[in-house]
């Protein structure tokens, strides 16, 4: 009786100790920014730098819009930079749309550390600068790819911006999470990104693409911002993972989207 007793005790240090490196560090695994990001903007693009309310100064790359055509406002993924960003918007950049490729703090040489909180901080400040480069927010496509169709959401309720489109983004955060660790729960999982609950508040039209096999963040959540959204469009992109904002077939879907906008 002595030995079991003293055995669940462990167990239960254990997972208490388990729980607690859990929550303090799961940023660093929920933001695993590469350590190769670019040092100078491609061709058609210019170094900026953006200020956030708390302080920092960020980098981003930006290009006007030619005359008559939207500004595309990018969030990238967790895992990615302006590197990959440049690749999920050569479509939109081809047909002349302005491009605004956000840098999350911790990112890209960027001081700070990402969190839910901090990344809306990161967005609001490329929306202030935009509108201080003559911007109108009404000119402004808001687009997330994965853990950026957080900010982006965010930015698309605080802002009257044109539309908001997600590609390959989730409901909420802990459904992610809970998809692929099952044994975490959800109220363990610090940043919550609770898309699904601010898309009906959302005044801009919705665009919501994901590939169908994408394993990472599942079907199951474009049909939870579906069904919050009834509204949006959708497009499922057949035998397509979570890479699918890099694929020509996503980029010429948004590219005409956005070029039916008005």
């Amino acid at each position: 009786m002595k030995l079991a007793l003293n055995l669940l005790l462990a167990l239960a240090v254990f997972a208490l100790v388990a729980a607690a490196l859990l929550y303090t560090q799961q940023r660093r695994l929920i933001f695993p920014a590469p350590s190769h990001y670019p040092q100078a903007p491609p061709q058609g693009f210019r170094l900026v730098h953006t200020r956030t309310d708390d302080g920092l100064r960020l980098s981003a790359f930006y290009r006007p819009a030619l005359p008559g055509k939207k500004t595309l406002l990018f969030f990238h993924g967790n895992g990615d930079n302006m590197l990959g960003a440049i690749e999920a918007t050569r479509g939109p950049a081809a047909a002349g749309h302005g491009l605004m490729l956000v840098e999350y703090r911790g990112y890209g040489g960027n001081p700070g550390s990402p969190g839910e909180a901090d990344l809306y901080r990161d967005g609001a400040a490329a929306m202030r600068w935009l509108a201080g480069a003559g911007v109108d927010p009404r000119q402004i496509v808001v687009v997330g790819n994965s853990v950026g169709s957080g900010p982006a959401t965010e930015m698309a309720l605080r802002y009257d911006v044109a539309a908001l489109i997600l590609v390959s983004g989730f409901s909420d955060l802990p459904s992610v999470v809970k998809s692929q660790v099952p044994l975490v729960p959800r109220w363990l999982v610090r940043d919550r990104f609770d898309n699904a609950a601010k898309l009906a508040r959302v005044k801009a039209p919705v665009y919501l693409m994901q590939g169908d096999a994408d394993t990472l963040v599942t079907p199951a959540n474009l049909d939870r911002l579906a069904r919050a959204r009834p509204d949006a469009t959708v497009a499922r992109v057949a035998g397509v993972g979570h890479e699918l904002a890099y694929t020509a077939p996503a980029q010429a879907i948004l590219t005409k989207w956005v070029g039916g906008l008005r």
